[in-house]
């Protein structure tokens, strides 16, 4: 499968996109555990989705254990825009090729609508809203603020769950 996807991201460098590909993931993302987490559970960082994005900075090894933590972990990943987390943690059927992020974006909230999947589960799903906005200093015609609300599937391959595809509403 040869195919790019652009998805928006957060940054404060300015407004510019990047692409990766799988297999060229070598940027390292620095943040502070002690820090409230980008996912909005309300927990820190180093306790909530840092686990996970950590370990796999580390080892690359995925370890969330149900679709809900994969799911606050992914959008972490585009807060934070770690876009080799967003690629290794997305089902090797479904992932793109190349992940273009739209770093004009800024993702500062995820309120999970419904879920289902656990830990001894093969296959589950999350339904969620992620709030966006442009990064500070958007000049004000380029401005924009929105929701995207979507109902993801996740599959567990070999113990590892994995972000399948998803059905935006």
């Amino acid at each position: 499968m040869n195919k790019a996807l652009k998805m928006p991201l957060y940054s404060n460098k300015g407004s510019f996109s990047r692409t990766f590909r799988m297999g060229c993931m070598s940027e390292t993302i620095l943040y502070d555990p002690q820090t409230r987490c980008s996912c909005t559970s309300g927990e820190i960082y180093g306790a909530c989705c840092g686990r996970y994005l950590g370990e796999f900075a580390a080892s690359g090894t995925l370890n969330a254990p149900t679709p809900l933590a994969l799911m606050r972990s992914r959008f972490t990943a585009f807060a934070l825009h770690d876009a080799p987390y967003l690629l290794a943690s997305w089902h090797p059927h479904t992932r793109p090729a190349e992940l273009t992020l739209d770093e004009t974006l800024r993702w500062y909230r995820l309120d999970i609508l419904g879920s289902s999947g656990g830990p001894f589960d093969a296959a589950g799903t999350v339904e969620f809203a992620a709030y966006y906005r442009s990064v500070p200093g958007t000049p004000a015609k380029e401005h924009v603020k929105g929701t995207m609300q979507e109902k993801s599937r996740f599959e567990k391959v070999n113990g590892t769950w994995y972000y399948l595809d998803g059905e935006v509403g």
